[in-house]
């Protein structure tokens, strides 16, 4: 049994070991994707960040210009093709940040799969040793009754017969008295004769 057991859990070690190689090519593609993902949104951020500074600028500029209006429309136009560009980025980078989180989730949600019927066998070995342990705790403390009750019956019986044996004395004792009481009777009734 114990060796069938141990085959059990070994059968789960090895193909985490063969597991192991493929799970660290696949951690380094997704740390790279994420690495990706978040360059793509720093450098979004980055760039968002540059254009609100040039528009800002750039309306400093258009105020000291004829036609104001016009170049502070120009300079919006500027600022909001960058923004769609920086956004479209940033989205970019969110979209692969989320697809790699939702592979892992998927990944996470495989291995617990996989790795149930191992934790089932494991659950289920736990449970046959503690089932055994218990029933060897209760065989001890069965025994161990078993051993006071004789123990005590023994005691009980020897009690028994040192009483019995004490009686027998007693009665032998008695008896050799009352033969000795006979004799001296006997002996005092015939020394009366004899006078």
């Amino acid at each position: 049994m114990a060796a069938g057991l141990i085959f059990l859990l070994a059968m789960p070690f090895a193909a985490l070991a063969a597991d192991g190689a493929v799970a660290a090519d696949q951690q380094a593609a997704w740390q790279a994707r994420l690495d990706k993902a978040a360059a793509l949104q720093a450098e979004g951020k980055a760039r968002q960040a540059e254009a609100d500074q040039v528009l800002v600028e750039r309306n400093a500029e258009c105020a000291t210009k004829f036609l104001i209006n016009d170049c502070r429309r120009a300079a919006s136009r500027e600022h909001l093709t960058v923004t769609r560009e920086t956004r479209r980025q940033e989205n970019e980078g969110n979209a692969i940040e989320r697809e790699v989180k939702r592979e892992q989730m998927a990944e996470r949600a495989k291995q617990r799969a996989e790795a149930e019927p191992r934790r089932a066998a494991e659950l289920e070995l736990r449970q046959a040793e503690s089932m055994t342990a218990r029933q060897e705790a209760e065989d001890r403390i069965a025994a161990a009754r078993a051993a006071k009750e004789a123990k005590a019956a023994e005691g009980e019986r020897r009690k028994i017969a040192e009483a019995e044996k004490q009686q027998r004395k007693q009665a032998d004792h008695d008896a050799r008295v009352a033969k000795k009481m006979r004799e001296a009777e006997q002996r005092a009734a015939q020394s009366a004769e004899k006078k």
